[in-house]
């Protein structure tokens, strides 16, 4: 059954199509990969029993004639996600035993095309995080090893969990989110390929809020194809969420693989930063010759306010990851810690469901927020945060798209940088104009580095023009040819 955890989501679906297996067996396959690799940490709720049900469904659907889109293909989803009847934490020991009576918009269009949940993934605790190391469950593990090491390596953060699982062959694809990185990063570290859509492609409705102008949905799978794929069906306009864009969703997967010839390919001179390894610039510089072979324009671009992005994030998503939290009070729902009074009810139960990342972004959103430091911190972000969309829009008139690496190094041990904050926060250094402009975002696998551990290249594309991206990352997972596995040690 071993075989059928390795397909791709597009020879899963062609498969089941086919009648080569039923979604019982493929769905069998998958839950039975996934109690086998506990070690990883990768899932924090399985959902065996709710799986094979949702398979059993599937194939009469099947037999019917009535498939969906994603009839019958096993997917994990992020703890982030609220799900019906399961347990939705947020990797928060503060929304312990939540189970919501209602579905997120962006899982609920997954199951409307006939997809099936193998369980919640973990993730940073409330998706604040580079590492996966903030989680009240414990740090997942990459699959992935140095070679000849023997160290646990991070999968990247937040979305570590759905990393782990896509590339440990746990799942055929996952659902993430990206704030700052969230999706990118974590599929560097683990080759596999991940998008964030452009902001308000996929509806936040139901999504645990960490910083509601940055957040974003997007999927992570092995191939950009498969990416595609997902995302076509987790997209669309949600009238629930009022920053939810009305536009109709293409078919993403039919731009894979066309041609990207005569494409304007832009390389921002401020992204080679000092101290970058020459691994992650040889491999840059490898994309550019890929993309030039495949027909496209490099142009030199220049995005000036690249270098105020980090600070400009770590003021605004704390500012409004504080706000967000406030209703994390022990009231309503999670854990509730009494105390001698309604004030002492609350400093208890905030301060034992929270874990330290979480209560330091807190912090520092409420101390920028505060009086005499929201017009000096929190409006002087914002500020910054037009510049570097107007450094967009400016180099939108010369290119169709950027190319960068996606991450400034390779997998790093668990424990490596967790008391070094700022060196944490740096992991972040080429995604965050990203999210502070609301563009869409990939990263692809495209090489790997001396250990043998894989890098990715990001690409960015203008907005609601994911497709571009879709055709250039086809275009370099093509030349890449990726191939490397991790070697199973869970």
């Amino acid at each position: 059954m071993a075989e059928l955890t390795s397909l791709t989501l597009k020879a899963a679906l062609d498969g089941l199509a086919s009648k080569s297996f039923s979604a019982v067996e493929l769905t069998q396959a998958h839950v039975e990969a996934v109690e086998a690799a506990r070690a990883l940490n990768a899932y924090v709720v399985e959902t065996p029993e709710k799986a094979l049900e949702m398979a059993r469904a599937s194939d009469a659907r099947r037999a019917r004639g009535e498939a969906g889109r994603l009839e019958g293909a096993p997917l994990g989803i992020k703890d982030l996600f609220c799900t019906e009847g399961v347990e939705s934490t947020a990797a928060s020991k503060i929304l312990r035993g939540f189970k919501p009576t209602y579905e997120s918009t962006v899982s609920a269009n997954l199951w409307r095309d006939g997809a099936v949940m193998l369980g919640k993934l973990n993730m940073d605790e409330f998706a604040m995080g580079s590492s996966n190391e903030t989680s009240a469950w414990g740090p997942v593990a990459n699959p992935w090893r140095a070679e000849g090491g023997n160290a646990n390596l991070t999968p990247g953060g937040s979305s570590g969990g759905s990393a782990s699982a896509v590339a440990a062959e746990l799942c055929l694809g996952a659902t993430a989110t990206d704030t700052g990185g969230s999706i990118r990063q974590p599929a560097a570290f683990t080759g596999t390929v991940g998008i964030k859509p452009t902001y308000g492609r996929c509806s936040r409705w139901g999504i645990v809020a960490f910083a509601s102008s940055l957040d974003q949905a997007g999927p992570m799978a092995r191939t950009v194809e498969d990416t595609a794929i997902l995302l076509t069906s987790m997209a669309g306009h949600d009238p629930k969420d009022s920053t939810s864009l009305p536009v109709e969703t293409p078919d993403f997967a039919s731009f894979c693989g066309k041609s990207v010839k005569g494409l304007r390919v832009g390389i921002p001179k401020e992204y080679r930063v000092d101290g970058m390894p020459a691994e992650i610039e040889k491999l840059w510089e490898q994309g550019i010759a890929w993309l030039k072979e495949a027909g496209c324009e490099i142009v030199e671009v220049s995005l000036p306010h690249t270098k105020y992005a980090l600070p400009a994030y770590y003021i605004i998503a704390p500012a409004e990851a504080s706000s967000n939290l406030a209703r994390y009070d022990g009231m309503r729902y999670g854990l509730r810690v009494e105390g001698g009074n309604l004030t002492e009810t609350y400093e208890k139960s905030r301060a034992e469901g929270f874990g330290d990342e979480v209560k330091r972004r807190i912090l520092i959103g409420t101390y920028v927020l505060s009086a005499g430091y929201y017009d000096a911190y929190y409006l002087k972000a914002l500020k910054v945060r037009r510049r570097i969309a107007d450094d967009f829009d400016q180099a939108w008139q010369k290119v169709d798209a950027l190319l960068t690496p996606t991450a400034p190094s390779a997998a790093f041990a668990l424990g490596e940088k967790s008391d070094d904050p700022v060196a944490m926060y740096l992991n972040d250094i080429f995604t965050v104009t990203v999210n502070l402009a609301g563009l869409p975002g990939m990263s692809v696998p495209a090489g790997v580095d001396a250990a043998g551990l894989p890098l990715g290249l990001q690409l960015i594309g203008r907005n609601l023009d994911e497709g571009t991206l879709f055709s250039l990352g086809s275009a370099i997972e093509k030349a890449a040819d990726f191939r490397a596995k991790p070697k199973k040690w869970w």
